[in-house]
């Protein structure tokens, strides 16, 4: 078995793929579909993203990440209110709208919103809402990560969801 030193020098002298193949290759890496909103100091701003995931339960903690060249970046990186809404098959066009089918002020017109403890948009559709602080941030390469402390839960009655894979929407029912 090789030691550390000289499989990390094997490492780094390997090549990246190309944008095109991983591209390609995270076509087929299935991911819930997520309508991720903030509002605060920099405006309301939404976006749809399947970058989203669990980081910890002790604080309950999710990370998720923003395009640092969309226009909703700036507010994503300035305000600290944030909220994951996961959709179902049923807002598939909301969730096409916030994917930049519409210019961001125009995104939260046609459905029902509320707030919860961060003032961050709530989709009273969603399958579930995870209300967050966001408590770190860290740009790498193209995007921004950013890790969102979950300080509120709402879950829907009899909630389904989709996900994306295969550059499609696929539902999912419980």
């Amino acid at each position: 078995m090789a030691d550390a030193k000289s499989s990390k020098s094997d490492v780094t002298a390997l090549s990246h793929v190309s944008r095109e193949a991983f591209r390609d290759g995270m076509a087929h890496l299935a991911g819930a579909v997520n309508i991720v909103t903030t509002d605060g100091p920099a405006g309301r701003a939404g976006f749809t993203a399947t970058a989203v995931c669990s980081v910890t339960d002790t604080p309950p903690t999710l990370l998720v990440c923003v395009n640092l060249s969309s226009s909703v970046a700036p507010a994503f990186l300035e305000n600290t209110a944030l909220c994951v809404n996961t959709v179902g098959p049923d807002l598939a066009e909301l969730a096409m709208a916030f994917g930049g089918k519409l210019p961001v002020d125009e995104r939260f017109v046609d459905e029902d919103w509320s707030t919860d403890v961060t003032g961050a948009p709530c989709l009273k559709g969603a399958a579930v809402s995870f209300d967050c602080h966001v408590t770190a941030r860290q740009e790498i390469g193209t995007h921004a990560v950013l890790f969102c402390e979950v300080l509120s839960v709402a879950r829907a009655d009899s909630p389904s969801a989709s996900v994306y894979y295969a550059r499609k929407f696929h539902a999912l029912d419980s």
